[in-house]
């Protein structure tokens, strides 16, 4: 899964520049209606300044080994397990 943050980027870097003010961190940050790490708002800007357009910048998870995903499995039958046993007990 990813979060695509170019347009919040692109729309507080133009909406600056608008205005007539150089973009830094802060002022785009403060620009920003939705958060942002802040690594990614310095890269953003680092390359806005060498080629003047926002590039696309995502934010991607890490996506979890197999192991970690079938023990998690396992813990949601087990209490799901648990659930219908004690919905079970309640109606008979």
């Amino acid at each position: 899964m990813s979060t695509d943050f170019t347009p919040l980027l692109e729309n507080a870097i133009s909406s600056l520049v608008n205005d007539g003010k150089e973009p830094t961190v802060a002022l785009i940050k403060g620009r920003l209606t939705s958060p942002v790490p802040m690594p990614i708002i310095i890269s953003a800007l680092q390359r806005w300044k060498k080629s003047g357009t926002v590039p696309k910048v995502e934010k991607v998870e890490a996506q979890k080994d197999s192991e970690t995903r079938i023990a998690e499995l396992e813990q949601q039958v087990k209490a799901l397990t648990e659930r219908l046993n004690a919905l079970e007990q309640r109606v008979s």
